[in-house]
């Protein structure tokens, strides 16, 4: 209940009360599955160059570890780095888990981006790339850049 309450708070700072009740009142079965993505989706859509994937952790723990793919920008340095973003792409926020992740993804949509959350989490990825799939994935995402 706490984290639904710190993210009604966060957005009723960011965003305009109209435009919050906008999209809420357009929210729908297909806003809800549309705001998602998974690991595997949000990888072959990096290797075709379709998205920009941004890792929303704090400084530190992006430092501590991260994935090569990802470009950090903190979510309490997000409004102040719109200008980093690529608005031809879709963008994915993604962190451990998906609560920051999703109040990033709602603020970019908020603002005219193009915007998906990573649903699964960097965890789920960090896991699925390994082995076999580290290679594959590797040599795709590397003749793409």
């Amino acid at each position: 209940m706490r984290k639904y309450l710190f993210i009604l708070v966060f957005f009723t700072t960011l965003v305009s009360a109209q435009n919050f009740d906008t999209y809420l009142k357009s929210f729908d079965y297909e806003s809800k599955t549309a705001m998602k993505i998974k690991t595997v989706e949000m990888l072959n859509m990096l290797e075709e160059g379709t998205v920009q994937v941004i890792d929303i952790r704090f400084h530190e723990e992006f430092e501590l570890w991260n994935l090569k793919f990802t470009k950090n920008i903190p979510l309490n340095e997000l409004p102040d780095r719109l200008n980093e973003l690529d608005k031809s792409k879709l963008i994915v926020t993604v962190c451990p888990h998906n609560d920051r992740s999703n109040i990033a993804r709602m603020f970019l949509t908020l603002k005219g981006y193009k915007a998906r959350y990573l649903s699964d989490g960097l965890l789920t990825t960090v896991n699925y790339l390994k082995g076999d799939n580290a290679k594959e994935f590797l040599e795709e995402y590397k003749k793409r850049k």
